[in-house]
């Protein structure tokens, strides 16, 4: 049965423990959280962060860390060890899994294999070491002049990584021509970021659902009736991520406004 969970980003002004108990108050199933919203890793003060969610009945779904594995060999190595430390906060706070990004890629460069061989280094290296953790290393399709901007993308890097510990995180937003990640609030109308999803979705273990218009109570931007009906036909049975991105001021409200819109179509 699919469940909703809420993002650590959609209420980052909150602190997480705040955030933690919103999230309860929204009844809402469970819970991601990112990496920039910990005060720290102190074992004590992450065991708390556990306890806290299992008193409430809320799962762990993961955490987010960026940003991407695009630049030079310092850089990469930086970023690596960056999401290894994700994953032992993870271990620590009982997430199953993390999020990562492709990378973004600077307008100035023309050849991107090389780039993907980093990339496919990296994810490999990061997907053993999440096995003796039972972390799960999850990447996430998003934005434009990104390794990983596309269906076609996502499924090229699974097929080259060829690690059992690497997944996916569906975004229903972040594709590239979609009308979140390209200059925002505009689209390519020669991409259908549906079509985009109906290919990805069997190899996606998490999905994260963008509200960005949801002032009348129904979400503007995207179709989730239709993306309903691709999550069914798949047979997919994972949690679904509220992500809120918009401007509302209230943006609990609007957390409680994309739960009320997502429940009917579960």
């Amino acid at each position: 049965m699919m469940k909703l969970s809420c993002n650590y980003l959609s209420l980052s002004d909150l602190d997480i423990k705040t955030f933690i108990h919103t999230v309860f108050d929204l009844r809402l199933d469970a819970i991601d959280f990112h990496t920039s919203g910990f005060e720290s890793q102190d074992p004590g003060y992450l065991r708390e962060i556990r306890s806290l969610c299992l008193e409430l009945g809320l799962g762990i779904g993961y955490i987010g860390v960026s940003p991407g594995f695009v630049g030079s060999p310092e850089d990469l190595r930086l970023r690596v060890s960056a999401a290894k430390s994700a994953i032992d906060l993870a271990e620590v706070v009982g997430s199953p899994m993390i999020r990562v990004f492709g990378g973004h890629v600077p307008d100035q460069i023309e050849d991107w294999n090389p780039l993907y061989q980093d990339l496919y280094t990296c994810l490999r290296e990061l997907a053993q070491y999440g096995v003796d953790k039972g972390v799960v290393v999850a990447l996430q399709n998003h934005d434009q002049n990104n390794l990983a901007a596309t269906a076609e993308n996502i499924i090229q890097i699974l097929d080259e990584v060829d690690h059992p510990n690497l997944s996916h995180i569906m975004d229903t937003g972040q594709w590239k021509g979609s009308i979140g990640a390209a200059t925002r609030g505009e689209f390519d109308p020669t991409v259908d970021i549906y079509q985009q999803m109906e290919k990805t979705i069997r190899r996606a273990i998490y999905v994260r659902t963008k509200f960005y218009r949801i002032e009348n109570g129904r979400e503007e931007w995207l179709d989730y009736p239709r993306i309903f009906n691709i999550l069914h036909k798949a047979n997919f049975n994972g949690n679904l991520s509220i992500v809120y991105e918009g401007d509302e001021e209230d943006r609990i409200g609007a957390v409680r406004k994309a739960a009320a819109h997502l429940r009917p179509l579960l």
